[in-house]
């Protein structure tokens, strides 16, 4: 699960860095206030890389979904992106369970078909 949820991570960093570019252009909003809620959410996308397997990590992922939708008040487009995010999100959580499971199972027969040396 970690690999699938890290990589769905990195492509919203990106996405996050990208949508600032875009949130720069409004003239209501201050360069400062556009790069410092950019660069606290891509933050938290490197720092979820890491904490997703422990307690809390997936609802703090599924938390950063919701903001990324909601960054669609400033940046229109973000509604359809943080949609598709929030998706391979759910996706990368759903599946990579199923992994993890399959492998746990592979690894316990693997383990109780090999003979006892003693």
């Amino acid at each position: 699960m970690r690999t699938l949820c890290a990589s769905t991570l990195i492509g919203e960093f990106f996405i996050i860095g990208f949508a600032g570019l875009v949130a720069m252009k409004d003239p209501d909003l201050s360069m400062s206030t556009v790069w410092t809620v950019s660069g606290i959410a891509m933050f938290l996308c490197l720092l979820l890389c890491g904490m997703v397997t422990r307690p809390g990590g997936v609802a703090l992922g599924w938390a950063l979904q919701a903001a990324l939708i909601a960054s669609g008040l400033i940046v229109p487009s973000m509604f359809f992106l943080g949609a598709i995010f929030a998706a391979l999100w759910w996706a990368s959580v759903h599946y990579g369970r199923k992994i993890d499971e399959a492998k746990a199972r592979f690894a316990a027969q693997a383990d109780s078909s090999t003979p006892d040396p003693a």
